[in-house]
């Protein structure tokens, strides 16, 4: 049988002098035009930046929601297979007998920090708090948000949101750009991974397209990870000094003021260039190593302190929960409700008044209590029966509403960071094998996440369950409840010592992953190469400090990350396509591999 040969022939123009030497100009231009756009647009009209993209946000999520969530559990089952089957398993992504580049600990330190970090101490203990009170279960009326009967479907999302789907997508990416530049001497590039489908129009425009969707989505994936780390920085900050310059002190509970988190951006980006320019082998790898030094600390402080025996508890039945679910999780997708559908759902009695029964039934973030409670007029003498079943009648609204703003915002989050990271896990892992790679970046760091978010966020719920917190870490803004947990565990010197260390772990997760992003999105300017001008590394970091800044700025009196938000999940959703091409590509790369392999490689015209 006479299999071609792959194509490989990948050609990306670059500069040969000037500004942009050794990098591609329509890249560049094409990617920062596009950033400076969204800067001026956020700074010259911040109320229509922000209005504007919290509209597109709405409308793509209406259309797009089934979508996201489909795929992603499409991602993970194909890095299943692809683990399992032993002749793609065994590949090694590299030369005949290459060692790997970084010893397991660095490897796993610097996959842990560049992928998770910030995330796991901003949600550490504000994902299972926030999902305790408001799940899908309690969304159905199952149980009520908050209570012990709760507690088991809030970890079932929370390890759907950190375990093996979320590490799925970054590993798609990762696997991609890893196995074309190892096996096939391909430059470590986005478009790459779409030359078993699309041939050499990857060397044109096409490409282009791929890596400017690459570097726009990884901008604003750093760009919403920055801004809840440098939130929770100032928290910290606030916590230790007790400056409120930084905080806004006139809500229900303070929260970083506008002014806190732009001194706060400029500080961590000014770490974070200098650490872009020092390079991938030593800032990133250092910094990494510390990180998961002072990670491990903070857990063992949690063992040792908080509600350890409650977490482990909560730790295996929570797995079980998880697994037996998994299938659903995987594929369950809800579509926006219409209002046709809402009326014809409802008693007879009630139809007359759908209007003004819709809008609370269909309220994810609402109650019965509530929904009943904003009634007015004849709606609101409706008996109790009607009004339940009307409740009923916008479960599918319910759902929706939740699962667009809560998963679908993590799935976005995630592909956003994907490029990425997984360029990032691409650099340090030559000479793994792709099992090694799959089981390593998917699985590994998922279990230590379910660790870590039981365990913090274990003792957080136990705190409120038994009554000694008040609810005070459940009252706190997301970015602070890791820091009012900790005072409900200890206090004194050990206290202080431990909100400086979360302060100094806060700032170096921010650094490692901001450089990191920096040197991803040069590494694509300048067509794979792993070399790049220091130049390009800080006129970048400068953009993604005016991203951030502006975007802040443009959120105007509503929560200052709201436009970060919705920026990140319209830029992800070109992104996810590409993905999906990519693990479309990588199958069809594999197969025909695994069949030259077998039958030889003949040398007629490329796939």
């Amino acid at each position: 049988m006479s299999v071609p040969e792959p194509f490989t022939d990948l050609e990306i123009k670059t500069a040969d002098s000037g500004f942009y030497e050794n990098n591609s100009v329509p890249i560049a231009l094409i990617s920062k035009g596009i950033m400076v756009a969204l800067v001026l647009w956020a700074l010259v009209f911040p109320a229509n930046a922000n209005s504007t993209l919290g509209s597109w946000n709405f409308k793509l999520l209406e259309v797009f929601n089934s979508f996201y969530i489909v795929i992603v559990g499409l991602f993970f089952f194909f890095l299943a297979v692809v683990a399992i089957i032993p002749s793609t398993g065994k590949r090694v992504m590299g030369q005949p007998g290459e060692k790997p580049e970084f010893s397991n600990f660095s490897w796993f330190s610097m996959m842990f920090g560049a992928g998770l970090g910030v995330g796991l101490m901003v949600f550490a203990t504000a994902e299972p708090l926030g999902l305790w009170g408001s799940n899908p279960v309690v969304v159905a009326g199952d149980v009520v948000g908050n209570e012990p009967e709760a507690v088991q479907s809030a970890y079932r999302y929370t390890y759907l949101h950190y375990g093996f789907h979320a590490w799925a997508i970054y590993v798609v990416t990762g696997l991609s750009l890893a196995y074309y530049a190892y096996t096939r001497n391909m430059p470590l590039t986005i478009r790459a991974a779409l030359t078993p489908l699309f041939g050499k129009l990857m060397n044109g425009f096409l490409g282009h397209v791929v890596d400017v969707l690459g570097v726009v989505a990884t901008i604003l994936g750093v760009s919403v990870t920055i801004g809840f780390g440098v939130s929770q920085f100032i928290d910290g900050l606030y916590a230790i000094t007790g400056m409120e310059w930084v905080m806004d002190m006139g809500g229900e509970v303070p929260a970083p003021s506008k002014v806190g988190l732009i001194s706060g951006l400029v500080v961590i980006m000014g770490l974070s260039i200098i650490s872009a320019v020092s390079g991938v082998g030593r800032g990133v790898k250092y910094l990494s190593n510390l990180n998961l030094v002072l990670s491990i600390i903070l857990l063992g402080t949690f063992v040792v302190f908080g509600s350890f025996v409650f977490a482990m508890t909560t730790y295996g039945s929570a797995m079980v929960d998880y697994i037996l679910h998994f299938i659903s999780l995987s594929f369950n997708a809800y579509g926006p409700l219409s209002a046709e559908a809402f009326a014809a759902a409802l008693p007879v009695e009630a139809q007359a008044h759908a209007a003004d029964l819709m809008g609370g039934a269909t309220n994810a973030w609402g109650s019965f209590d509530g929904f009943k409670g904003g009634l007015e007029g004849a709606a609101a003498e409706l008996d109790e029966a009607t009004l339940t079943a009307a409740y009923a009648a916008g479960e599918q609204g319910r759902q929706f509403g939740w699962q667009a703003g809560w998963t679908t915002f993590y799935w976005a989050w995630w592909i956003a960071f994907s490029p990425f990271v997984g360029l990032f896990l691409a650099r340090i892992s030559k000479g793994r094998s792709v099992r090694e790679f799959i089981l390593g970046c998917v699985f590994a760091p998922a279990l230590v996440c379910f660790a870590w978010m039981t365990v913090l966020g274990g003792t957080a719920i136990d705190l409120e369950l038994t009554g000694a917190a008040e609810g005070a870490i459940i009252g706190a803004s997301n970015t602070n409840k890791l820091f009012v947990t900790l005072s409900y565990m200890i206090d004194g010197g050990l206290l202080s010592m431990l909100n400086v260390m979360c302060v100094v772990l806060i700032m170096t997760f921010l650094v490692t992953s901001a450089d990191s992003g920096i040197l991803v999105m040069n590494t694509i300017m300048s067509g794979g190469s792993q070399e790049t001008g220091i130049k390009h590394r800080i006129i970048w970091g400068l953009i993604l400090t005016a991203v951030i800044g502006t975007l802040i700025l443009a959120a105007g009196d509503n929560n200052p990350l709201d436009a970060l938000r919705n920026a990140m999940i319209i830029g992800a959703l070109p992104f996810t396509m590409v993905m999906g091409l990519m693990m479309v590509s990588l199958a069809k790369a594999l197969f025909r591999d695994s069949q030259r392999d077998k039958h030889g490689v003949a040398t007629q015209a490329a796939e």
